[in-house]
Formats: C-alpha cells, sequence, structure tokens
C-alpha cells in the first residue's frame, strides 16, 4: 500500500485557544461557542489530535455558518450535511472515521438543519461530537438588527422600530434573514409620517399606530413572501430599472411559494380540473394506452374549465402531489401545514364543514394563468396533465 500524502493545511485543525470577538451578525454567540469548546475540551493546541468529527446543528439562520467561517478560517466544512443521506451508505461512516482512515489530525465538520437523531444512519456509525445552535432571542436579535439602521435616521429611531417588528413577528418567526426582509420591506411605511412632517421621531406611539396594520398584514405572508430577498436586493441595487421578473404582475401574482407548496398547488389545481377516473391514465407508469374519447360521455362534452373548479378530497390532492413531485417527501406536519397556508393565502378553498376532520374537500382558487407561472419556475409542463388539453 503506498504511503498516505500528509493533507493540505486547508484539512487541518486549528482551534485558536482565544476566541477573539465575532463580527456584529455573531453578536451574542462568541461566549455560546466559547463555553461549547470549555465544555468539550476542544480548545486544543495545534499540535494534539482534536475530535475526528464534529455534527453542529440548529435551524436556518442561527449563526452556524457565519461562526464557523470566523473562528475556522483553515478548515472546509461541509453545509446541508443532509445531502448526505442521499449518496452511497458508506460515504457518511467512512467521513465520520476520516483521522483515523488517513492517520492524520483531521477533523470533519458537518452542518446541518437538522438533529443527529434524524440523520444517523440505519446501519450505525462513529458518533460525532454533537454541537447546537439555538435560535436567537428576542435580544439578539434586536442587538444585530438594530446594526442595519437607515444613515438618514438616528439609531434609537430605528431600534424602537425594531423593538415593533419584533412584538409583532417573534412569536411566529425567528429566522435572522426573514427578519433582515422583512425589516427593509416595511420601514419605509414606517418612516411615511416622519417624510411628511406630520410627526416627530420620538414619538413613537403614533409611528406604532401608523405602521401596525400593516406588519399584521404582512404576518400572514411571512415565509410566503410576495417578493423574495433576492428580488428586493436587487431591486435596492437597481432602483432605475425595472425588475422584469414583476412587471405587470398583480401581487397576487408574484406571491413567492416554497417549493412543494408550488407542487401542491399544481396537484390542487389538477385535482380541481381532472375527472377523478382520469388519475390513472395521468399518474401511472402502467396503464396502458387509453384514448379520450373512452371517457366521454354525452354529458361530458363541456370543457372542466369552462365549468369551473371542483372539489377534491385530501387524500386525493396528497396522491397526485407524490406523483407529480420530482423527489421523495415523507408525509410529514410540514406538507399538511403548507396545505393551510394555501387555504389562508386563498389559493385553496376549503368547502367541507369543520367538524369533518376525516375527510376535509378543497377546490382550486387560482386561474390557467397562475398555475403555468408556477409550473414553470419548478420547471413542470402541467399542459401534459390537463384533461381539456389531450
Amino acid at each position: 500500500m503506498a504511503d498516505v500524502t500528509p493533507h493540505p493545511p486547508c484539512l487541518e485543525v486549528i482551534w485558536p485557544v482565544e476566541l477573539t470577538h465575532l463580527p456584529d451578525q455573531s453578536q451574542g454567540m462568541d461566549n455560546f461557542v466559547q463555553e461549547k469548546l470549555r465544555e468539550q475540551d476542544l480548545a486544543l493546541k495545534p499540535q494534539q489530535y482534536s475530535y475526528p468529527s464534529i455534527f453542529i446543528y440548529g435551524h436556518r439562520a442561527s449563526g452556524k455558518s457565519h461562526v464557523m467561517h470566523v473562528l475556522l478560517k483553515e478548515l472546509e466544512v461541509m453545509e446541508k450535511a443532509e445531502l448526505l443521506r442521499d449518496t452511497d451508505a458508506n460515504l457518511l461512516p467512512a467521513l465520520l472515521r476520516l483521522q483515523e482512515l488517513v492517520e492524520d489530525n483531521i477533523t470533519v465538520i458537518l452542518l446541518s438543519e437538522i438533529a443527529w437523531d434524524k440523520f444517523r444512519p440505519n446501519t450505525g456509525c462513529f458518533e460525532p461530537l454533537l454541537l447546537h445552535f439555538p435560535d436567537y432571542s428576542k435580544g439578539e436579535l434586536q442587538q444585530i438588527l438594530s446594526q442595519d439602521r437607515h444613515p438618514s435616521y438616528s439609531a434609537e429611531l430605528y431600534s424602537s422600530y425594531i423593538n415593533i417588528l419584533l412584538g409583532v413577528f417573534y412569536s411566529v418567526c425567528r429566522d435572522l434573514r426573514e427578519l433582515r426582509h422583512l425589516a427593509a420591506l416595511n420601514f419605509s411605511k414606517f418612516c411615511e409620517p416622519l417624510a411628511e412632517g406630520k410627526v416627530k421621531e420620538t414619538d413613537t406611539h403614533k409611528l406604532w399606530r401608523n405602521i401596525e396594520p400593516h406588519l399584521k398584514k404582512a404576518m400572514q405572508t411571512v415565509y410566503l413572501r410576495e417578493v423574495s430577498s433576492l428580488q428586493w436586493e436587487q431591486m435596492q441595487q437597481m432602483e432605475e430599472k425595472e425588475t422584469g421578473a414583476l412587471r405587470g404582475l398583480s401581487a397576487h401574482t408574484h406571491v413567492e411559494l416554497p417549493y412543494y407548496s408550488k407542487f401542491l398547488l399544481i396537484a390542487a389545481y389538477l385535482a380541481s380540473y381532472n375527472p377523478a377516473r382520469t388519475d390513472k391514465r395521468f399518474f401511472l407508469k402502467h396503464h396502458g394506452k387509453i384514448r379520450k374519447t373512452n371517457f366521454l360521455k354525452k354529458n361530458e362534452k363541456t370543457s372542466n374549465h369552462l365549468l369551473g373548479p371542483k372539489p377534491f378530497p385530501l387524500d386525493r390532492l396528497l396522491a397526485i402531489f407524490y406523483s407529480v413531485v420530482d423527489s421523495r417527501v415523507a408525509p410529514t406536519a410540514s406538507i399538511f401545514s403548507q396545505i393551510s397556508s394555501l387555504v389562508t393565502l386563498q389559493l385553496l378553498t376549503q368547502v367541507s364543514h369543520d367538524d369533518q376532520l376525516d375527510a376535509p374537500k378543497y377546490k382550486c382558487a387560482v386561474s390557467m394563468d397562475f398555475i403555468c407561472a408556477i409550473s414553470r419556475t419548478v420547471n413542470f409542463d402541467i399542459v401534459k396533465y390537463l384533461y381539456d388539453f389531450l
């Protein structure tokens, strides 16, 4: 067997003995990291062997990647480590024992948004050191977001605005990126009375009354953004240019839905406008050749789109969803909560009574143009699956 060549310096673990103060975005996290390192005796000198593998997990935008980039400048860290579950079964166990396999002082650091208990292979593997990054507290979010203040206004005013924003959104959203997005989008509305000279900066009560209904309306679309962060940043950088993606679209049309919500809406549209018996023809691989004329009856010559959407049960919606989505999706609570969000956004309409919990029925409430626009964003040709267009 050939000698193992030394690994490049970028893979060697060098844990700093004294942690420097972290930049503004990670205020409040430096003490947490120092305490974790102290608990696990990780503050080692470069010549000492460090822990073979570390699994760092926590919710989105909780500072995991930022702290790693600041503290560990000489490491390669694997983000979105949950994707390793879909690779070869031997890859993850090998990575966790990489230090033993190469006989060198190497630490593999995996970053993920899911806990290790849901990550651990069924076949078993070396257990990494677990570090959990909790969500930012309300005080930490206040401190971080207050540093994004507008140069035209005082720090005290922007801090008061952030305090109002967190008072509305903190109970439902603790994602730093989402809160920063909401703060930037709503600040101009908050400052309208100031720009018009109606109030002073110190009159926070009147400013609060002006922005309160606007924030409550915005809370209905938390995570289901009317304008994405990327689009918002592009509009800020090119204020003098029109954003082509939004040109000519109504506020209802450019709602940005989560990935699986788009497929749920597509499945709902197909369930509303396709006869139930055609599901086998569209969604089973080995259905045989079935001509449209075999389905037609004398009273079915009218287009389903002219008759309007028909109600469908939840189990049919999920069956179509799992057929059209391009990846395996577990039937988790997240899927059901996204259905509720679509109802809240009035993209779906629940037509059954609230007491019929075992068999709720829905109707799709969007137009053909809208669903075609949604389908294009996920590269799905919905026309191929519509009975009226056979």
